[in-house]
């Protein structure tokens, strides 16, 4: 008799196959394909938050101090993060001819000709250097345009992220060739694999939410934007599918939704606004049936789980939140919750384990005085 899947099943799974064995921080990002980065701390940048529960022992900052160390590089995927080599190379290189016109690309040549013979620089090195000006950003502000440039030669890959000095980015050339002429087979082929880097990240995905993200493979392959529509229709029917009660949920086509997966243990965990169980807000919705919402940039008069509130999982249930700060050396977090708070006796063991957890990643000693709500 086959066995009918539920909601229940496809929470299961979504955190049985994200959480794995803790490794290294090259393996762990080998392992994603991609890690979502975010400049706000609170009480620490989104890719350490999604890191420690990946890496043994893993401290915030960590990625940033070892980086350059590392087989990755900074670049935008299906959002701003980080890749392999090898999936980075999948996406480049990407075109120049008629993004910039005459003037502009000159000034690229004489900012790649300068960045080249200093090795690495500063943004405020190329600013002191070119002094360009001003140009609107897309926030209605106004940015520096060599700073403007640096980030439009990144993405096109003329330059790389060298490292980060206090969180800035310290630039230096890419290495690029010219343009290959890929065979439309190359070029389906290319697609193919991006779209299974970003399914294997988020799956399982419902076919609502396999759309809006594969559509977004058009910032990490602008060249082949025309081909996307194609590819998505072969990746739905290639992907690995399964349909629980209206909708069709995909996995890679080398998976299924096992019920022996690993076992879901007792852990808590804070997680990531972007971690990957949690950035499908859809699935979210589906699987734990509340909302989860980012408030960082929601009016305080309207925010309801707080300005940095972070998911928090319990066994492969979604609970609640918590928001973290770090105050007079002391981690000071309140908690909210969906329902009722557990009562369970594993519950509060494995809470307490978690903010031992936090306060090593954050290097903040345990106190006894730390201050909890909720």
């Amino acid at each position: 008799m086959t066995r009918s899947f539920t909601l229940t099943d496809l929470a299961h799974d979504a955190v049985a196959r994200t959480f794995v064995q803790q490794t290294t921080v090259a393996r762990a990002i080998e392992r994603l394909g991609f890690l979502q980065a975010d400049p706000i701390r609170a009480p620490a940048r989104a890719q350490d938050l999604t890191l420690r529960h990946r890496v043994a022992g893993y401290r915030a900052g960590d990625l940033e101090r070892r980086y350059a160390s590392l087989p990755i590089e900074e670049d935008f995927f299906i959002n701003y993060g980080f890749l392999p080599h090898a999936s980075y190379a999948l996406m480049h290189p990407r075109p120049t001819r008629g993004i910039w016109d005459a003037k502009e690309r000159r000034r690229a040549l004489d900012l790649l000709a300068f960045v080249r013979a200093q090795g690495a620089v500063h943004p405020r090195q190329v600013e002191a250097h070119f002094a360009h000006g001003t140009v609107t950003n897309y926030w209605g502000g106004i940015s520096s345009a060599t700073t403007h440039m640096l980030d439009a030669m990144h993405y096109r890959g003329w330059l790389r992220i060298a490292r980060r000095d206090n969180g800035v980015r310290i630039y230096a050339v890419a290495r690029r060739d010219d343009p290959p002429r890929l065979s439309a087979l190359e070029r389906r082929e290319r697609l193919d694999r991006l779209i299974d880097l970003a399914v294997n990240l988020y799956a399982p995905l419902p076919q609502q939410s396999l759309a809006v993200l594969l559509r977004r493979l058009r910032y990490a392959a602008p060249q082949w934007t025309g081909d996307l529509r194609a590819a998505i229709a072969r990746a739905r029917k290639r992907l690995y599918r399964l349909r629980i009660g209206a909708t069709d949920w995909y996995w890679p086509e080398n998976e299924t939704l096992v019920s022996s997966r690993s076992a879901v243990d007792d852990t808590v965990r804070l997680l990531a606004p972007f971690d990957p169980l949690v950035w499908d807000r859809r699935r979210f919705e589906q699987l734990w049936d509340w909302a989860y919402r980012f408030e960082a940039y929601t009016p305080v008069a309207k925010r309801k789980l707080g300005y940095y509130a972070l998911p928090l999982l319990f066994r492969d249930h979604v609970i609640g939140w918590g928001n973290l700060a770090v105050r007079d050396g002391v981690v000071d977090w309140q908690l909210g919750f969906v329902k009722q708070r557990p009562r369970e006796a594993a519950f509060v063991r494995e809470l307490d384990a978690e903010f031992h957890r936090i306060r090593h990643f954050l290097a903040v000693a345990d106190a006894p005085d730390a201050k909890r709500s909720n």
